[in-house]
């Protein structure tokens, strides 16, 4: 399944937890405009997490099919990352688009505010701004869910967990 995006307590800002839809996106608590790297993806199943900026937003989560985005901007305002879009596939006979990455967390308390980022395609998760629960990554689509945001006045914030995966089996019927 996809990876979780990362929580945030007490000052401290966790790393997105991994998993198979790409790396987490990079953030931090403390102020001075320098870039905090996103988290790799794992090889053939998804690409980097997006780079965060201590303005106290994150950079979007990998998705199978591109990278996550990285937050804009070094001042208040400045916008989280995306989540890096999934792959389609029609294995089951539709098309149906899986693994999208995690938005980043965005800021509460800053003027002006700082948007959190979407979720990739694929289900990716919405990260938040504030001192609400994130999304999660949809279920059986392996997507990765949303940052948890920036607010002063909590000291706790949640990330949104991955979603499940799904196994497809598909075989040959016809007899020679």
């Amino acid at each position: 399944g996809g990876g979780g995006g990362g929580n945030y307590t007490g000052g401290q800002t966790a790393v997105g937890r991994s998993g198979g839809s790409g790396g987490g996106g990079g953030a931090s608590a403390a102020a001075g405009g320098d870039v905090k790297q996103g988290g790799s993806g794992t090889s053939g199943q998804g690409y980097d997490g997006g780079d965060g900026r201590t303005t106290q937003v994150g950079g979007g989560g990998g998705g199978a099919g591109a990278a996550g985005g990285d937050a804009s901007g070094t001042t208040a305002g400045s916008s989280a990352g995306d989540g890096g879009n999934g792959v389609s596939s029609n294995i089951d006979g539709s098309p149906v688009v899986r693994a999208g990455g995690g938005g980043g967390g965005g800021r509460e308390n800053s003027t002006p505010v700082s948007p959190a980022g979407s979720g990739g395609t694929g289900g990716g998760g919405n990260g938040t701004r504030s001192n609400a629960q994130a999304s999660d990554g949809a279920i059986n689509k392996g997507a990765g869910g949303g940052a948890a945001g920036y607010q002063n006045s909590v000291n706790t914030r949640t990330g949104g967990n991955g979603g499940s995966g799904v196994v497809i089996v598909r075989y040959n019927t016809t007899t020679v």
